[in-house]
């Protein structure tokens, strides 16, 4: 039986997604693991995830040994290493800070000429360079989209 034309939109649609979903897995794996492999067409397996993973293991706390004893749980391992160095550093230093904001004397004060270069806008070459000083597959931005994607785009955009 053939599909409707509906159906065969559904289903780009739906395939559309899948490829979108599978890509930002690999991309999660990528960065949760920081093994460059991916990139170079390496599949999303369970080497993978197991480096991710040893990271996050390597790099956790599960206990302390102490001469009080083994110091073991999440709450506890805070609360003794919090107390350890606040024993360190020792109480804190009494300071002269004041909030009064009429007193501006010893306050470097901005100038207007500093004010309007500090609120002028971006240049397209300011924009160009922020862009080209990011490295390629880092964590992506609030939109999802890595700084590799905007320097591809910039790079073939006509502007």
């Amino acid at each position: 039986m053939l599909l409707s034309p509906q159906e065969v939109d559904y289903k780009s649609c739906l395939h559309s997604e899948l490829t979108k979903l599978l890509r930002k897995e690999e991309l999660y794996w990528l960065q949760r693991s920081k093994a460059k492999r991916l990139v170079h067409g390496d599949d999303n397996t369970t080497y993978v995830q197991l480096l991710a993973n040893g990271r996050y293991r390597k790099t956790r706390i599960y206990q302390l040994e102490q001469e009080e004893g083994v110091i073991v749980g999440d709450e506890n391992l805070k609360t003794y290493i919090t107390n350890y160095y606040k024993g360190l550093f020792g109480s804190p230093e009494s300071n002269h800070f004041t909030l009064d904001e009429t007193h501006v004397e010893d306050i470097p004060q901005v100038f207007d000429l500093e004010i309007e270069i500090l609120s002028a806008a971006f240049s397209k070459n300011e924009i160009r360079e922020a862009i080209f000083q990011m490295e390629h597959n880092k964590a992506p931005g609030p939109d999802g989209f890595p700084a590799e994607f905007y320097q591809h785009f910039w790079v073939h955009s006509k502007t």
